[in-house]
C-alpha cells in the first residue's frame, strides 16, 4: 500500500508551483492561469476530493447491485437520475424490489457513516 500511495503522490501538483515565465520574466503558477479566485479553486478541489472519498466508502460498503441502484437513482456518476420504475426495467426486476434495495443501501450508508437520525 505504501508504494501505491507513493506513486499517487508523485503525480500531485501544487497550485502554487511555478509552471513557466511570462513575457516580463515573472514566474507563473497554475493558480494564475486558472483564471478564478484561489479560494474558489481550493474549495472546488476539496469538494471533489470529498466526493471521491465518499464514493470509495460507498463502493466498499455496498454490494454491486445496491451501488448500481443508488448511482442510477440519484445520478451519481452520469448526472441523470432515474425513477425506480426505469431502474427496475433496466435490471429486469420489480419496482418494489428496487425500492427495497435502495432503502437497504441507504441504511447501510447511514450505519457506515455513523449518522444519527
Amino acid at each position: 500500500m505504501t508504494i501505491r500511495a507513493g506513486k499517487k503522490i508523485k503525480t500531485e501538483v501544487s497550485l502554487q508551483d511555478p509552471i513557466g515565465v511570462d513575457r516580463e520574466g515573472n514566474e507563473i503558477s497554475l493558480i494564475d492561469i486558472l483564471g478564478t479566485e484561489p479560494d474558489e479553486v481550493l474549495n472546488e478541489v476539496e469538494l471533489k476530493m470529498q466526493i471521491k472519498k465518499l464514493y470509495q466508502k460507498m463502493s466498499s460498503v455496498l454490494k454491486k447491485r445496491e451501488l448500481m441502484v443508488l448511482e442510477l437513482r440519484y445520478g451519481i456518476c452520469n448526472g441523470g437520475s432515474k425513477t425506480q420504475r426505469e431502474i427496475a426495467k433496466m435490471l429486469g426486476i420489480s419496482r418494489s424490489y428496487v425500492s427495497r434495495i435502495e432503502k437497504r443501501a441507504i441504511k447501510k450508508l447511514y450505519k457506515a457513516f455513523d449518522y444519527k437520525e
